[in-house]
């Protein structure tokens, strides 16, 4: 599918849409016709000027020379009203039609976007897929608000107007068809060349605007470290990229109209010198001749705005192929079937032999790591369990796997007894309530940072989560309590606020199994201590699976198990554990001081 050209995959992708697509090509077609009309209209002024009761119209049956000027003009009206409309028609089927093809195409690529699994999101830039989402589909919008129609008013140009000129004179016609071989042999071989280049552009402007993104979402790191020069020349460089990749392909596409234009014009000064050798040889009449001296400049000026036609369609098919490839991306975590309600999940989880290990990125290293080893955990409904390790254990890829960030490479992961490849992925990811130690929040209010995922909740309900959350009090002292604007990313509050949020809006789901993934690591005391609070009301008959690196939070665990290598090597409470003078009593110790 990714084979086929950018044209095709974009017409079929437009599919539903024929009937605009036709009644479109029809009004520009006869918006062109009309527009034919005046040429011919000035060559039967002539004739009748120059014939007078001998001239065409005067053969239909009007003789006098004034009825037939008011015909003339009658039909001279006629012709310009209905051009008008056709152009007022087409201008607006096309319009309508390039927006709703916009919003479906960006709807569509950011609906795919979000089903597809982590890893896709791990190997690209944001910035990428917002060039994607804005500029690429933005520029497809363009042509298809103005280029179709010059395309299809340009074909119609040549298809009428050279078949009069066949019915008419064809012993001069192929005079002005000439230039045609050398403007669409110019027009291929240029397109060919223009397509890598645009190609090009394409992927300069995604780098650009992924290290712009980037960029904006790490200021604070930048004037932190007084950075801000050396980010405005790493910003310079890749525009500089850019901008070179645009000239390029500009280069290309400026000498298009100079050399068509020397083309065409040979066509236009044959008809002129020998059409206007068969007038005065009396083989052509003259009002004809008029008419055909138009029609060759309607017929091969046109042909000039082929460049610039030319270059806003390659530019469109290269944003129209990054869009559609991100379309045809085919999702590697697919949905199961079994649906279960989540008031009726118990929570019981476990994993059985799993293997898994994270593949290669997009330029990482082609060898796989293994994470986690044959591991064999189950974890009772109810129950309260702790995972704890050092970095790279494995502990935060339990956590996706519970959730099908990402599949298991051997074994099973199951909820309740059922294989979470089986569940319904909305049924499995609503079971389950996720508090991270990076927490985002959206810009908006308090009360619909934590109403998020439960959006028809109601204010009680969301003080409530709030209040068990021990949120309540630090929100009612801000500025305008519940409504209170939070900021990108949350960055009005600080810390322990955004955690203690993120507990509220997880607890407003009242999922059957909630994780807390380092949930207190980067607070103070204090904090981890009314959250530590809460966390002890809200475990409260629910599976509960906590990674922690303060083993002070975990002490009442239901079963703690310590993983090193992927594999569990120690598992028990926490003053079993302690008494086995292992790695985790060895951790106890450095946390508490009793080891230097």
């Amino acid at each position: 599918m990714k084979n086929q050209h950018p044209l095709a995959r974009l017409l079929r992708y437009a599919r539903p849409h024929r009937r605009a697509i036709g009644a479109a090509t029809l009004f520009s077609f006869f918006n062109k016709l009309f527009d034919l009309a005046p040429p011919i209209l000035i060559g039967a002024a002539v004739d009748i000027v120059v014939s007078r009761q001998d001239s065409f119209i005067a053969k239909l049956g009007w003789a006098n020379v004034d009825t037939q000027l008011w015909i003339l003009a009658g039909l001279t009206l006629a012709a310009w009203g209905a051009e008008s409309v056709f152009e007022y028609a087409y201008a607006l089927k096309w319009r309508r039609l390039a927006q709703t093809v916009e919003h479906e195409l960006r709807v569509d690529v950011y609906r795919h976007v979000q089903e597809l699994e982590l890893a896709y999101f791990e190997d690209r830039s944001t910035g990428g897929l917002m060039s994607v989402l804005n500029d690429d589909i933005n520029q497809l919008e363009r042509f298809l608000d103005d280029g179709a129609n010059q395309l299809i008013q340009l074909l119609t140009t040549v298809t009428l107007v050279g078949g009069l000129f066949f019915v008419v004179v064809p012993s001069v016609a192929w005079m002005t068809l000439l230039p045609m071989p050398l403007v669409i042999w110019g027009s291929v071989s240029i397109q060919r060349r223009l397509e890598p280049r645009y190609r090009e552009v394409r992927e300069q402007v995604g780098l650009l605007n992924a290290q712009l993104v980037n960029n904006l979402g790490g200021v604070a790191t930048i004037k932190s470290f007084t950075a801000e020069a050396h980010e405005v020349e790493r910003i310079a460089t890749l525009s500089r990229a850019y901008e070179a990749a645009n000239s390029r392909a500009i280069e290309l596409s400026s000498g298009f109209v100079p050399l068509i234009r020397m083309i065409i014009v040979l066509g236009f000064v044959a008809i002129l010198v020998f059409g206007g050798q068969m007038v005065l040889a009396g083989q052509l009449n003259v009002g004809v001749y008029s008419v055909l001296v138009f029609m060759t400049q309607r017929l091969l000026w046109p042909l000039t705005k082929l460049g610039l036609l030319l270059d806003q369609y390659q530019r469109a098919m290269a944003s129209t192929t990054r869009a559609l490839d991100v379309l045809d991306t085919e999702a590697k975590i697919r949905s199961g079937t079994v649906s279960l309600a989540t008031e009726a999940i118990r929570g019981e989880l476990s994993f059985e032999a799993v293997d898994f290990h994270y593949d290669p990125g997009l330029g990482g290293n082609l060898e796989p790591v293994p994470i986690l080893r044959g591991l064999s955990v189950r974890i009772p409904a109810g129950d309260t369990v702790a995972f704890v390790g050092a970095t790279g254990a494995g502990k935060s890829t339990l956590i996706k796997l519970i959730l099908r960030f990402y599949d298991v490479k051997a074994g099973r992961v199951c909820l309740d007894g059922i294989d979470v490849r089986e569940l319904e992925l909305t049924s499995l990811r609503r079971a389950i309530g996720l508090v991270s130690q990076d927490v985002f929040l959206f810009h908006g209010s308090v009360r619909d940072n934590i109403a998020y995922g439960s959006f028809d909740a109601s204010l009680d309900a969301v003080v409530a989560a709030a209040k068990a959350a021990e949120a309540h009090a630090f929100i009612m002292a801000l500025p305008d309590g519940y409504d209170t604007i939070v900021g990108e990313r949350g960055q009005k509050l600080s810390g322990g606020q955004r955690q203690r949020v993120s507990i509220a809006r997880a607890l407003l789901l009242d999922p059957p199994v909630l994780i807390l993934d380092e949930a207190t690591s980067s607070v103070d005391n204090e904090t981890e201590a009314a959250i530590q609070r809460s966390l002890e009301r809200i475990t409260q008959g629910r599976t509960t699976i906590v990674i922690a690196h303060r083993l002070s939070t975990i002490r009442r665990a239901d079963q703690t198990f310590v993983l090193e290598q992927g594999r569990i090597v120690e598992h028990g409470r926490h003053d079993e554990l302690v008494a086995q003078a292992g790695i985790y009593a060895s951790l106890w110790r450095v946390q508490t001081g009793a080891a230097e």
